[in-house]
């Protein structure tokens, strides 16, 4: 057995409260896409010891059934026979449309072999997109980092959705009105660098309501985003700077570096959910920590006991 599978359970405090807060609702079950790796067997047990999930395998079974003694277990969880990445995906996602399942895991699949079923048929009415709750010893509160995992190059439009779904997340968790950095490589808005246009954009957009709950600004460089001071230091008079709960990330990329730098550079804690398809969609690393697997279940059934009591997405 991987030594890294019987690493002690350490969970930061904001991220142990969403598991706290999760654990006093009803377990949900979720499809474990392509689950015969001992780490994505590990994660699957983890959430349902912790009383968060009831899973569902599915994959080859003599791979799960040969793994699962060195979880430390007893009987394995229900398996669904799957003989393919592409097979594991799409009964995944079938479980969902039979109302078998409450949201999905990726397990040992790539992305977009899991994600394509989910777009083609679990699409709801708002865009799909990735956000990261990071959590750091040296920041006040929790952050919220989007998009570092589905949309590669977004327009205004689709930046304005991922704000607003990031926007609801963070809202659901219990902050009443984010505040949003559209982060650029600068401060000033120049028509050189089209993500500063797109963010001075959003910060309007978010005046006049078309995005809604939230407070806007940018373009913002990170320093200016996450310091009042450096912000101060520019003459930059912005009600984010410094209090920021949101990063928008110009694109996938920067999105993506910039988690990942506060995860091994910052000792971050990270947790990730897909949101805008009909369920939530979880897409762990396998290098990522029991902390992380966890906070992103709390996160899923949350979400799906929010849907349950009738809550609207932007409400």
């Amino acid at each position: 057995m991987d030594k890294r599978l019987q690493t002690p359970l350490e969970l930061p405090p904001r991220m142990s409260a969403i598991i706290e807060r999760a654990r006093k609702l009803e377990p949900i079950s979720v499809a474990i896409v392509d689950a015969g790796e001992e780490h994505v067997l590990a994660g699957a047990h983890e959430a349902a010891e912790a009383g968060l999930i009831r899973p569902i395998l599915i994959g080859a079974r003599a791979a799960i059934e040969r793994l699962w003694p060195g979880i430390g277990a007893g009987a394995p969880y229900p398996i669904i026979e799957a003989d393919s990445e592409a097979d594991a995906a799409e009964k995944g996602v079938q479980q969902v449309v039979d109302g078998q399942a409450a949201a999905i895991v990726k397990g040992w699949i790539h992305t977009d072999a899991i994600m394509h079923p989910v777009l083609a048929r679990l699409r709801s009415t708002r865009r799909v997109s990735h956000i990261f709750i990071v959590e750091l010893k040296t920041y006040h509160k929790l952050l919220f980092v989007t998009d570092a995992a589905i949309n590669i190059a977004p327009d205004l439009t689709t930046k304005a959705a991922i704000v607003q779904n990031a926007v609801d997340l963070a809202r659901l968790l219990g902050v009443d009105e984010p505040r949003v950095a559209a982060l650029s490589a600068i401060e000033l808005v120049k028509p050189g660098i089209p993500s500063t246009i797109d963010a001075a954009c959003l910060s309007k957009m978010a005046e006049r309501g078309q995005i809604r709950h939230a407070i806007v600004d940018g373009p913002l460089a990170f320093d200016n985003a996450i310091s009042k001071g450096a912000a101060q230091t520019k003459w930059i008079d912005s009600q984010v700077a410094g209090e920021v709960d949101i990063l928008l990330a110009p694109d996938l990329d920067s999105g993506n570096i910039l988690a990942k730098d506060l995860e091994y550079l910052a000792g971050a804690a990270l947790a990730g959910i897909v949101v805008g398809a009909r369920v939530p969609i979880m897409l762990p690393s396998r290098s990522d920590p029991p902390a992380a697997r966890l906070a992103a279940a709390a996160v899923a059934v949350l979400i799906h006991h929010y849907w349950e009591k009738g809550g609207a997405a932007t409400d």
